[in-house]
């Protein structure tokens, strides 16, 4: 009878038979669980941060189109651009171990959401390029003419009517059948209507052309200045738009296309510039060198402030940049002075220049010596 009830206890696990076993089974599934979750967490879970560092320095040569004729240049001008991460619990960690820049989401974003913001950049690269065609046809005094193609929507403010209607990204060609050609003529046509008021919109996304209705409502209030008066409030959509326009030369061998691909931001202005002077010009005028740079650029020539210049000043180096245009110090931006200091901090060889203009850049190409092949 002894033995019949310890094979029972074995039985219903009383002496730690299998069903102990299957307790162990659950620990180690718990605990593998456990892993699993704490992995994605640190991996996939998103702070709310951006991590900065080196990008890409890239030939513009293949981005500029011109008309048919014009030889290749031994020369390169190059772009250059700052890589940006989703920060996570490892690159998080790992950026601070090795001392790469960390920014706050909310500082960068300024109140857009992400999607506004990289429309807000899209928008900043054409931009840029436009305003280089400008110098350029300035500097060579090539006659231009130049025509909006479409008013895009960089930012819909909440609760308005225009957010049920339209998308961050979208272009706005017609309003009530009118062709918006014009920069200010979307605003002068809202001018004269009251709230309640309806428009038809015409506009395209995606390739698609697209039509809807919008009722017009009263604008947030703008507070008013310290002991001044406030505004009377004026309806309109609720967007924020930025024109799209296209800048073509009335001489069909100096029009010029660029396409920087999936670059965003206003930095590459200088350095598209350069390039393009140099397609129009029969002669080298980066005369065999490899130049890389950055910089804004305003249809008058003049150079403006970026920011991570640091982070392209290794970008450049690791292409092998001979000289590098950074925009001199002013109105509280030190680009110059950071780049040098990046420079001497890497040890690289490469020479940091200051220009406030782009006569100034064309300056120091202008006493360069030619650079003769190895």
């Amino acid at each position: 009878m002894e033995e019949e009830r310890r094979n029972e206890g074995q039985a219903t696990g009383e002496e730690g038979g299998p069903p102990r076993k299957s307790r162990s089974w659950i620990r180690y599934a718990a605990a593998a669980l456990a892993g699993v979750i704490a992995a994605y967490f640190l991996v996939f879970y998103p702070l709310p941060y951006y991590i900065y560092q080196p990008g890409s320095a890239e030939d513009i040569s293949p981005m500029i189109t011109t008309a048919p004729g014009h030889p290749g240049d031994p020369g390169v001008f190059m772009l250059t651009t700052v890589g940006v991460l989703d920060a996570n619990a490892v690159t998080y960690l790992w950026a601070k171990a090795t001392h790469q820049e960390i920014r706050p989401k909310k500082a960068v974003l300024q109140g857009q959401s992400e999607e506004e913001y990289n429309q807000t950049q899209v928008y900043y690269m054409s931009s840029s390029q436009a305003s280089a065609i400008l110098a350029a046809y300035h500097h060579l005094g090539i006659a231009f003419d130049y025509h909006v193609d479409s008013i895009l929507v960089l930012h819909l403010i909440p609760g308005m009517p225009a957010a049920k209607v339209l998308q961050v990204g979208d272009e706005l060609l017609k309003v009530d059948g009118q062709e918006l050609r014009k920069q200010d003529q979307l605003v002068n046509y809202l001018s004269g209507k009251k709230a309640g008021d309806h428009v038809t919109l015409t506009f395209k996304r995606g390739g698609e052309t697209m039509e809807g209705g919008v009722s017009l409502d009263y604008l947030p209030a703008v507070a008013a200045p310290s002991g001044g008066k406030a505004e009377p409030r004026r309806v309109g959509m609720g967007i924020s738009q930025a024109i799209m326009m296209t800048v073509l030369s009335k001489e069909e061998q100096n029009r010029i296309s660029i396409k920087a691909g999936e670059i965003g931001g206003p930095s590459a202005g200088l350095m598209f510039t350069l390039e393009i002077i140099n397609r129009l010009l029969p002669e080298d005028i980066a005369k065999g060198h490899r130049i890389a740079g950055t910089g804004t650029i305003e249809e008058n020539g003049k150079v403006g402030s970026i920011g991570g210049i640091q982070h392209k000043i290794v970008a450049a180096d690791r292409e092998k940049a001979e000289i590098f245009f950074a925009p001199k110090d002013e109105d509280g931006y030190t680009n110059y002075s950071d780049a040098l200091k990046e420079a001497q901090k890497i040890g690289t060889e490469m020479k940091v220049v200051p220009v406030g203009t782009l006569d100034e850049a064309i300056a120091y190409l202008k006493q360069l010596p030619v650079k003769t092949a190895p």
